[in-house]
Formats: structure tokens, C-alpha cells, sequence
């Protein structure tokens, strides 16, 4: 029988993997619509903000899911997350011939990038839903 954490650990990666192809869904309407319509600034602001309500909103409907009742494994699975999203983003970025600087450039706040709050709230999420669901 395998043990309770591998079990958390695969349902918090699912969950992951839910967030990431909502993640490419809300690039592809900030390319699409979000962009040609407010410009490159607002968009990608208005994307962030679009991408951290997704975030927030799927941990908090699948929290119950994944079976963490406990603060610390709130905090890991963000952290899980985050490290996850961090992996995801560079490997992509690499495998299209990005340079590591051209990468690392996502992680300022230029030009309307909220990118780093993104990754905040990745990592925050389960324990903000956790709160909101009035757990701990």
C-alpha cells in the first residue's frame, strides 16, 4: 500500500498540471484577445491578474481533493508548485533557444509583467484557500 504522502503528492501534481494548461489557455487569450485589444502593457497586466484568480480559484476547489488538512502541507504543496512552475518555465524557454538571460527577464516588473506575483500566489495559494475555506 502506498504510503498517504505519495498519494498527496501525485494529486497535488495533477492539480498542478490543471493549473499549468489553464495557465496556457490564459497566455493564449492574452495573445489573442487581451493584447491586440489593450495593448502590450494592460494586457499583460490584466493576463497576470486573469492567470493568479485561476490559481486561487482551482486550489480552492480542489483542496478538498487533495486531502491536506494540515498547514505544512499547504505549504509545501505551494512550494511544490512553484518549484514545478519554475522547472516548467525555464525547460520551455530553453527548448525554444532562449538564452537564461532572456528567460530571467519574465522575473521583473517591466512593461505591465506581473510575473512574480504569479509565482507568489502559486506558491501561497493552498494556504490562501485554506483560509478562505476557514481551515486552520
Amino acid at each position: 500500500m502506498p504510503h498517504p504522502a505519495t498519494g498527496l503528492a501525485l494529486r497535488a501534481l495533477v492539480a498542478w498540471l490543471a493549473i499549468a494548461a489553464l495557465a496556457i489557455v490564459n497566455g493564449l487569450l492574452r495573445e489573442a484577445i487581451l493584447i491586440p485589444s489593450l495593448g502590450d502593457a494592460p494586457g499583460l497586466a490584466l493576463s497576470g491578474i486573469l492567470l493568479c484568480c485561476i490559481i486561487l480559484a482551482l486550489s480552492y476547489l480542489l483542496l478538498p481533493w487533495l486531502g491536506a488538512r494540515r498547514p505544512v502541507q499547504w505549504l509545501l504543496i505551494g512550494i511544490s508548485w512553484l518549484l514545478l512552475t519554475l522547472t516548467f518555465e525555464t525547460a520551455v524557454g530553453l527548448l525554444q533557444g532562449k538564452s537564461l538571460a532572456v528567460i530571467l527577464e519574465n522575473y521583473d516588473f517591466k512593461d505591465g509583467n506581473i510575473w512574480p506575483v504569479v509565482l507568489l500566489v502559486t506558491a501561497a495559494a493552498p494556504w490562501w484557500a485554506a483560509r478562505l475555506r476557514g481551515w486552520g
